[in-house]
């Protein structure tokens, strides 16, 4: 990823992301000692979060070949054959992070439980597990709405783009707010994670 290649990018970057909060999920869970009532929910969020993880560096390694095909028809030489490829490769991207990104949605809710109900001394890690699902939300969120806007290089306008495009579309409102939740359930527990800022 830093090399000058462009493939592992960003995208990939939030895969990564999605991949750390899968893996601090999956550590606070682990352990927490929930009570009798709860114990059938925390096994399955840990068992959520343990999938997750792998699953996350699968869509960080197509995301990586995604952008791969988008930089090499960016190569082309001006012309049909360049714009049909930008295209194609625009919307492979696009939908890569989109899968992406609705994965980092679904683990939203995870995360939410063990704040609420995981172990109390490992809040903060909570919070870091938040910051990096944010991280992959946003990722997400910003590749879609970048390689979608890439089609209007044949001509294309953003409202064409809209109507031709419209579940792409409507997942970039999605995972913006997703980014709000996810502010949104950090800020009720920060000063559980960060006592001393309130001194």
């Amino acid at each position: 990823m830093a090399e000058s290649a462009g493939s592992p990018g960003g995208g990939a970057g939030a895969g990564l992301m999605l991949a750390i909060a899968a893996s601090l999920t999956s550590m606070v869970a682990g352990y927490t000692e929930a009570e009798e009532h709860q114990r059938g929910e925390l096994a399955n969020v840990h068992a959520r979060a343990r999938s997750l993880r792998e699953v996350a560096l699968r869509l960080a390694d197509d995301d990586a070949s995604a952008s791969k095909a988008f930089g090499a028809a960016f190569r082309l030489e001006l012309g049909p054959e360049r714009e049909d490829a930008i295209h194609r490769a625009s919307v492979v991207a696009a939908k890569a992070s989109a899968v992406l990104g609705k994965r980092a949605i679904d683990a939203i809710g995870d995360l939410g439980w063990l704040a609420s109900n995981g172990n109390p001394a490992l809040i903060a890690d909570i919070v870091v597990a938040f910051g990096a699902l944010r991280a992959a939300v946003t990722g997400a969120r910003t590749n879609v709405s970048f390689d979608l806007a890439a089609l209007t290089s044949a001509g294309s306008t953003l409202e064409e783009v809209r109507e031709q495009h419209p579940a792409l579309w409507e997942t970039v409102e999605h995972l913006n707010a997703a980014l709000d939740r996810i502010d949104g359930l950090t800020a009720e527990i920060d000063h559980r994670a960060a006592p001393t800022d309130a001194v």
